[in-house]
C-alpha cells in the first residue's frame, strides 16, 4: 500500500507540474516555483543555450540558441527549469539560468522601420530586417522604444514579437 501511495504522489507532483494532468480530489498548487507569473516573456542571456526535450540535463538537446538577447516566452515551470516558446512556436525546456528578465523583441515582419517618434510620418533611422532582435526601454499602445545595434528609435508592435497584446513597458 506504501508502494502505492508513493508512486500516486509522484504521478500527482511530477506528471501534474509537466503536462497540466490532474488526478482527481488532489488539490493542485498554482503556485509557480519562480513565484512569477507564467506566461510571461523573458530573454536568452547567453550566447549558447540548449533546449531540451524536458526539465533536466537527462533529457536530450532539442535545438542551441545561439543568439543573445533572443525573446522567449515561459509557458511552464518545473524546479529550475523553464519551458520556453520562442516566436515560431517551437517549444522546449532550459535551465533558469539561461534566461534574463530584459525585454527584447524580434522583427517578424519582413523590413520595418525604425522611426525618430512614435508616428507613421516621423523620419526614419533605419530599416530592420526580418529576425532582428532588439532591446526594448519602453512600450505604448501602438509602439516600442527599441535600442538596436546602436539606434534608438521606435518601432511598431504589429512588426515585432515579445511584448503581449496590450502589453505596457516601463523599464
Amino acid at each position: 500500500m506504501r508502494s502505492l501511495l508513493v508512486l500516486l504522489t509522484f504521478l500527482t507532483a511530477f506528471g501534474g507540474a509537466l503536462a497540466g494532468w490532474t488526478m482527481p480530489g488532489v488539490a493542485q498548487s498554482t503556485a509557480q516555483p519562480s513565484g512569477l507569473p507564467v506566461p510571461r516573456m523573458v530573454s536568452i542571456k547567453a550566447s549558447e543555450a540548449n533546449v531540451r526535450t524536458g526539465p533536466g540535463v537527462d533529457y536530450p538537446i532539442r535545438w542551441v540558441y545561439q543568439r543573445l538577447d533572443m525573446p522567449v516566452q515561459v509557458i511552464a515551470e518545473f524546479d529550475k527549469w523553464r519551458k520556453i516558446r520562442d516566436w515560431e512556436g517551437d517549444e522546449g525546456w532550459v535551465h533558469f539560468a539561461l534566461l534574463s528578465s530584459r525585454r527584447t523583441v524580434i522583427v517578424t515582419s519582413p523590413e520595418t522601420t525604425l522611426r525618430r517618434l512614435a508616428a507613421d510620418a516621423s523620419p526614419a533611422i533605419a530599416r530592420l530586417a526580418m529576425g532582428m532582435v532588439a532591446r526594448v526601454d519602453l512600450c505604448e499602445a501602438d509602439w516600442c522604444l527599441v535600442t538596436v545595434q546602436g539606434y534608438d528609435g521606435w518601432l511598431k508592435r504589429e512588426d515585432v514579437w515579445g511584448v503581449e497584446p496590450g502589453e505596457t513597458i516601463q523599464q
